[in-house]
């Protein structure tokens, strides 16, 4: 038995694209599920289609929307969660003075209980996502962590060392007028969650033939980035049978990243 993980950014809701979505979704068919900007689902009906997309029920044992907390804009970046197994313990943390947009937090088993964080981390700067991390690892007790069962999957919007960036990312960042990570940029959130025994998927069993999941073209220059992440405790990176970056066509401008573990 398997356990497979995915992560999506579906863009401002998904509105015009919603059916490209609903379609990936039934032809990747993961177990457990956390989508990102989920803009405008108050209402259930997107969270029902995604549910059925699936074939899980639309239950608040296997679905949940997780409430973001309102931008400036007024707009709320909602994070939902979908999963075969029966979800419990689910907590939502969207203070702004710790969390960007929200982080959906939830058990299910898998042999033994899972502990996971959907999240999708502040946009504009490394300093509040670097607060982010923190607050995520002060949630957990270090030796428990290590001998647990954890994941944290989402749009981190943070950059990893693991990635290969080419020498002059400055000079391209100041050229293409991006200042989110900072100049020179900066790794301060992965740097933190690394360093606390988060584990980073994509690179944990081999190198990728893929890494990007975000490519950005402002001021006629390209950038190519990973901001989207599965994280696992030490002893979930032990069950990792592969980790990807799924190609998603035209249902977002961010791709996707799927993770398979062994069921314990």
């Amino acid at each position: 038995m398997t356990l497979k993980v995915m992560t999506f950014n579906v863009l401002f809701g998904g509105q015009e694209r919603f059916d490209a979505i609903l379609a990936l979704l039934a032809q990747v068919r993961p177990d457990v599920l956390v989508l990102q900007e989920c803009l405008w689902w108050e209402t259930g009906d997107r969270l029902n289609q995604v549910a059925s997309a699936l074939g899980v029920p639309a239950d608040a044992s296997h679905v949940h929307l997780g409430t973001s907390r309102p931008r400036g804009s007024g707009r709320r970046y909602h994070v939902a969660i979908a999963s075969r197994r029966p979800l419990r313990g689910i907590q939502i943390h969207n203070d702004p003075r710790q969390i960007g947009h929200c982080l959906v937090q939830c058990q299910f088993d898998s042999g033994e209980p899972v502990t996971l964080f959907g999240t999708h981390y502040d946009a504009h700067d490394e300093n509040a996502r670097l607060v982010e991390a923190r607050y995520l690892c002060d949630l957990l007790e270090p030796l428990t962590f290590r001998e647990g069962l954890y994941l944290l999957a989402g749009d981190l919007n943070s950059l990893s060392h693991k990635d290969p960036y080419p020498s002059d990312l400055n000079d391209r960042l100041l050229a293409a007028g991006t200042d989110k990570y900072g100049h020179p940029p900066r790794y301060w959130a992965m740097d933190a969650l690394e360093a606390f025994g988060w584990i980073d998927t994509l690179y944990h069993r081999q190198r990728p033939a893929q890494w990007v999941t975000a490519r950005r073209q402002n001021n006629g220059v390209v950038i190519d980035y990973r901001t989207d992440y599965i994280l696992a405790s030490p002893r979930m990176a032990e069950r990792l049978i592969s980790a990807e970056v799924l190609d998603v066509g035209e249902a977002s401008d961010h791709q996707a990243m799927v993770a398979t573990f062994r069921e314990g």
